[in-house]
């Protein structure tokens, strides 16, 4: 049984990305996951899922040589953002005025998936697909992966990227469950009438939902409705032109008319706070380690901001050879948890403070976007945190 530096449970983007950086780091990295990754996409389609990549993200992306393969017919520069209270206040950002090219690029989770697929294939990395794991046993020096055939894996660190329902983590004796928001961010695309200018714009509700609007290529855009469960089930069962329809208005049709392209799907919303993100030879990233509201849109730039801070960490291990060593799983742990725990404090904050429909509370939640709105230096430091 050969031992590697690291072994990666999960083959999701964060996992791809972090085994792409190791890598490039010149440490030997095995692979695993359940499904086989494809890189299989209709160009005439649109996937639903899409991301909002943050600046830094696209530059971690770029070091693996990622983002520089994905086509810009894909890719949509949110180059501002609106934002309206549910009394009529706006808070807006531009990226021109915080010095920035765009304030996130919207690609297709597909997409990035295909980019960074290349980047895995390399030496270095042994990918091992179409399994299901056993058992994790740990000695003082390695971690060791058992598969259901009776394949082990043995690495000085294992990470696990495996979602949030992870197994790893389970595994590993972490003991916490997704805290469900009795939400579902209810998730479509559809043409529009009128050009999106590369404006995002999302709307807190009167009755506590929020809808976002993100540009995709050409006049298109991809919605997220962070819904009640009650209103979600209601959204889910209107016909097309209906639901279309009941978007637009939403959107006080900033867009015009719309009409779908990709159906309606659903996800439950949830947060996910751990009491740790590190054990012995073992550490946890992104939705292994963390899950937040999606109306920020920085769930999936989490996990890339963790896979960067983890390479980063061993890549400037120095002496130390041992990639699992107590020293150096706590470096990646305190560089992570300040970013980590701040957006979970601004995501979770912003619910609390949307969802309620107590009349003092909406003058006040609609009198702040108001002031935040006149004061640019205090809208550039709120800015700065989600563009890194």
């Amino acid at each position: 049984m050969e031992k590697r530096d690291v072994m990666i449970a999960g083959a999701g983007l964060v996992g791809l990305a972090l085994a792409a950086a190791l890598a490039r780091n010149g440490m030997t990295v095995v692979l695993l996951d359940r499904v086989l990754p494809s890189a299989n996409s209709d160009p005439e389609t649109w996937d639903a899922r899409i991301y909002a990549v943050s600046p830094g993200s696209a530059a971690f992306l770029s070091s693996v040589g990622a983002w520089q393969a994905l086509s810009c017919e894909r890719i949509e520069a949110i180059e501002s953002m609106r934002i309206f209270g549910d009394s009529g206040a706006t808070l807006n950002f531009s990226a021109y005025d915080i010095g920035e090219r765009a304030l996130a690029w919207i690609v297709e989770e597909r997409a990035l998936r295909a980019a960074l697929l290349p980047a895995v294939h390399v030496p270095g990395i042994d990918i091992v697909t179409g399994v299901e794991f056993a058992s994790l046993a740990w000695s003082a020096d390695e971690a060791t992966l058992t598969l259901a055939d009776g394949r082990r894996f043995a690495a000085s660190l294992i990470v696990g990227a495996d979602g949030v329902h992870s197994w790893v983590r389970k595994a590993a004796g972490i003991v916490a469950e997704p805290k469900p928001y009795g939400q579902q961010g209810v998730v479509a695309n559809f043409d529009c009438d009128l050009a999106h200018h590369g404006c995002a714009r999302q709307w807190f509700r009167a009755d506590g939902s929020v809808l976002a609007w993100l540009p995709l290529p050409g006049r298109r855009i991809s919605i997220v409705w962070s819904a009640s469960d009650a209103l979600a089930a209601e959204l889910l069962a209107l016909a097309p032109d209906a639901f279309a329809a009941r978007v637009a208005e939403a959107g006080e049709r900033a867009l015009g008319a719309l009409r779908m392209i990709t159906p309606p799907v659903g996800y439950p919303l949830s947060s996910l706070r751990l009491p740790t993100s590190i054990a012995h030879r073992m550490a946890l990233v992104g939705d292994a380690a963390h899950g937040v509201h999606p109306l920020a849109g920085q769930g999936v730039n989490l996990g890339f901001g963790d896979a960067q801070a983890l390479a980063s960490v061993l890549a400037e291990r120095g002496p130390i050879g041992d990639a699992g060593a107590p020293i150096l799983l706590e470096r990646f742990a305190r560089r992570r948890a300040e970013p980590v725990l701040a957006m979970h404090a601004v995501t979770d904050g912003l619910v609390r403070l949307f969802g309620p429909r107590t009349p003092w509370l909406r003058i006040l939640r609609n009198a702040g976007l108001a002031a935040v709105d006149r004061l640019p230096m205090l809208k550039r430091a709120l800015a700065q945190p989600a563009l890194r």
